[in-house]
């Protein structure tokens, strides 16, 4: 280290000077930034636009990058906007994962494009909107002219230049999934709802910036294209309401740069370029909120900074007194660099390592602190109701705002903006945690209060608790179907509670601040998993997997798929996800591994088949500790390599009346055996009544969705080349295959069998959202019987044969019905082969 250039400061005269220790090495989630190119973005976009055909999309549709930063485990992250004839479709976006090559890995889509254009996605609208027209019929002016005229006062000033952007405005409705539809109000939970887009306008983003008396007035507005009507707005300004002496944490090594002979606030080390070409820390001076300048880089003569003491109004920003709320930010910027690069691998706000800065004074006695994205940076009021607003939960907070600015970018209205709003909250305390605890080291600690803005309150009374979030008047403790409607830094309260219980668990007592009435399964007592672990699950979900878009129902979803990806499957962080949204009303709660009693909820079925015919065993067990081991018996002797969930052998008339059974033993070896079943090897006159069962002659003999039947490189056959592929789609379908066949009077026995594969890009364990149901119908359409019902939860790697006996249905002539019906998102595979019906 150059000491003439860099310093560390010691934050008392008579002290000399000291090093900071170094970070220790630990394990970074994220990759170091690489320099994004046009051509490999273009690459990129060149693939994508190959998939259109394949997702059902016009030559219309297309993509437009917005951002590029690190992923973990050595992946890049690009993020796209979708535009449909050139023109973004707000709210729909894609995030694409790729190796350092340049390869796709994995997507995730906020899609709201499908109801445009005359592609083979729009099955709902059509006919109204095949031809949407991105042609404005009032100009960026106008709209512009709309919102002042409605919306802004009289005395209000300019702080920015407004903007207008072209856009199609997805209208968007949250209905209920049909299994809801009945469901009272108070019982809904977020999953079974779904937002639905129902038409499309074309519009004007507004983004107005302007201040009214002390007041900042930031408002995003939807404006018509077409006849300048008020489509929505939202409040845009991201705010917290409300070395040298700290006035929050007392003496601190700060990092500062020797010029000459003076000392500056400018911290070269964290961060590059920007508008300073380092961290730093500016004196706005008491420049109006209303035009706030950031002013000049704090300078010094000595590198001893500021007095501990909560600035006096009226004096000097630039004594003793005045240096402390720049002491303030320097720490807290400092300890927001390191929380999130020495124990992510995150470096500065963007991933990229793009220095930022705080400007502190702004205003006089102002009442508040604010992230703009114009700056990317941070302005810091000196308080009035409270004192200076630069506590390191604050800087925390408006600084993850810069995060998700360049990530997810969560739009901040309805439930993204709540999660927003909950992310900076989240970040908050995680460097409160770190900074607390030294400002060093790998890992996020513990050490939080869990309250944030505790310290700029002159009462005491925090701006928000982030385990009891209603206890500030306004925040509800869980997600309701009216949260959308509510200010972001109330609709943030459910995701703040989720993560506290996430990191520190719940209780069980009713009587506690920490019970949630919504945990049900055992124990009653959620587990946490600690800060770290908590921290770097929803740093990996927010930057990785969320979108503009996403809501409450789809962070837990890409919560557990974080939690898998960085823990395992069944892992007890996984687990922990599950229950800590549970506790929150978003989706069903699940036991702890080791909670439950190791149990078999379905058990083998007997049954009967033809010789050289297939048959099949299977069983599921439930409660223990995954994962599961099994070991299944042909008459109480072990059967050499039969160890999955499920047995399948090729039936001999020496196989006749053999009894077959399972044990199952979970992860502390606990032990259960299922009841045995039977094996009926039918040698008499046994005849096939299915025509084309294993669709080697294509739709022969079939009915219905015909072109599910083919050759499918992604889906093997069970038997020969072809097969039935049901779902798949990611979208909302519904798909059928039936044959009718007759059962004679005379049959004595009547069994349907056929090989079924389940694979599915749905995460949830508890809800079930695509499903196939087997069943058997009359000649009208009438069901005569469901045999089964599989889904999502039911998936499971290569066949499983099933059989059900048709006997009931002797003398009659019926339908075998085989309909699939599948969800808005994330695919479902039902793969049908070999249907066979023998009868006896």
């Amino acid at each position: 280290m150059n000491l003439r250039k860099t310093l560390i400061a010691a934050s008392i005269a008579a002290l000399p000077l000291c090093l900071a220790a170094t970070a220790e090495a630990g394990n970074p989630l994220f990759s170091a930034p690489v320099v994004a190119t046009p051509a490999a973005a273009n690459a990129i976009l060149a693939r994508l636009q190959a998939q259109r055909a394949d997702e059902g999309l016009d030559g219309d549709h297309d993509y437009k990058v917005f951002a590029q930063h690190p992923g973990t485990d050595n992946t890049q992250i690009l993020r796209a906007d979708h535009t449909y004839k050139g023109v973004r479709v707000f709210g729909s976006n894609s995030v694409i994962v790729t190796n350092r090559n340049g390869d796709i890995l994995s997507q995730s889509h906020s899609d709201r494009r499908a109801g445009l254009g005359s592609g083979a996605a729009n099955k709902t609208l059509r006919g109204a909107t095949a031809g949407f027209s991105v042609t404005p019929a009032i100009s960026a002016q106008a709209a512009i002219d709309s919102v002042n005229k409605q919306t802004l006062l009289a005395s209000a000033t300019q702080v920015e230049p407004p903007s207008a952007e072209l856009i199609v405005y997805p209208i968007v409705e949250t209905v209920r999934k049909d299994y809801a539809l009945n469901k009272p109000e108070a019982a809904l939970n977020a999953v079974d709802v779904e937002d639905k887009v129902t038409g499309y306008e074309l519009a004007y983003l507004v983004k107005t910036r302007t201040a009214s008396g002390n007041k900042l007035v930031y408002r995003d507005t939807i404006v018509s294209a077409n006849d300048g009507r008020q489509l929505a707005q939202w409040n845009a300004l991201q705010t917290v309401v409300g070395t040298g002496y700290s006035q929050y944490n007392g003496t601190v090594p700060i990092q500062t740069t020797l010029s000459g002979s003076t000392y500056k606030m400018l911290d070269a080390t964290r961060g590059t370029g920007g508008t300073f070409g380092g961290m730093a820390i500016t004196n706005a001076n008491h420049s109006s909120a209303n035009s706030p300048s950031a002013g000049s880089i704090y300078t010094n003569s000595t590198n001893t900074w500021g007095d501990g003491q909560q600035y006096i109004a009226g004096g000097s920003t630039t004594n003793a007194n005045g240096q402390t709320a720049a002491v303030n930010a320097l720490w807290g910027l400092m300890n927001t660099y390191d929380a999130m690069n020495n124990a992510l691998g995150w470096k500065s706000l963007d991933g990229n390592n793009t220095a930022t800065y705080i400007a502190v004074h702004v205003d006089n006695n102002y009442d508040n602190a604010f992230y703009t994205d114009t700056c990317k940076c941070m302005y810091v009021g000196d308080g009035s109701s409270f004192y200076s607003l630069g506590s390191i939960d604050v800087i925390g907070h408006e600084m993850g705002h810069g995060v998700t600015a360049a990530t997810s970018n969560l739009t901040y209205s309805g439930e993204s903006g709540g999660l927003n709003e909950s992310s900076s909250d989240i970040n908050g305390e995680m460097v409160e945690a770190y900074a607390r605890n030294g400002g060093t080291g790998s890992v996020i600690p513990a050490g939080n209060d869990w309250m944030m803005g505790k310290e700029i309150s002159k009462s005491g009374t925090p701006l928000r608790w982030m385990w009891k979030p209603s206890k500030d008047g306004s925040s509800p403790d869980a997600w309701s179907s009216t949260i959308k409607n509510l200010d972001v830094h109330y609709s943030s309260g459910p995701n703040n509670r989720m993560f506290y219980f996430l990191s520190q668990g719940s209780n069980s007592s009713s009587s506690s601040e920490m019970y949630s009435s919504y945990l049900v399964k055992s124990p009653k007592a959620m587990t946490g998993i600690g800060n770290d672990k908590a921290y770097r699950i929803w740093f990996k979900a927010n930057t990785t997997k969320f979108t503009s878009s996403t809501n409450y129902a789809d962070a837990r979803l890409k919560m557990i798929a974080a939690a898998q990806e960085l823990y395992g499957v069944g892992s007890k962080e996984d687990i922990a996800v599950q229950r800590a949204y549970a506790a929150i009303n978003v989706g069903a709660d699940v036991d702890e591994p080791g909670s439950a009693v190791l149990a078999i909820s379905s058990q083998p079925a007997s049954l009967t088949v033809a010789p050289g015919a297939s048959a099949s065993f299977a069983v599921t067990a439930t409660g223990g500790s995954a994962p599961y081991s099994y070991q299944w018996l042909r008459n109480g002797t072990a059967i050499s390599g039969a160890t999955s969930a499920s047995y399948s052998f090729t039936a001999q008339s020496s196989d006749n009346g053999a009894s077959f059974s399972v044990q199952i033993k979970d992860a502390t070896n606990a032990m259960v055996t299922s009841n045995s079943a039977t094996l009926t090897v039918a040698t008499s006159s046994a005849t096939e009544r299915v025509t084309n069962g294993s669709f080697e002659s294509g739709a022969t003999g079939w009915s219905g969705t015909t072109g599910v039947i083919g050759t499918w490189s992604g889906q093997p056959a069970y038997d020969g080349s072809k097969n039935a592929w049901l779902g798949g789609n990611g979208s909302t379908a519904t798909e059928t295959l039936t044959q009718a066949v007759t059962i004679p009077s005379t049959a004595t026995s009547a069994t349907l069998s056929f090989a079924l594969h389940i694979d599915t890009a749905e995460t949830t364990t508890s809800s079930a959202y695509d499903k196939l149901v087997v069943s058997v119908k009359n000649s009208a359409g009438s069901t005569l019987g469901t045999l089964a019902t599989y889904s999502n939860l039911n998936k499971a790697s290569g066949y499983q044969t099933r059989s059900f006996s048709l006997l009931p249905y002797k003398g009659q002539s019926v339908t075998l019905s085989f309909v699939m019906t599948e969800d808005s998102s994330l695919q479902t595979s039902f793969v049908v082969d070999k249907v066979s019906v023998i009868t006896q």
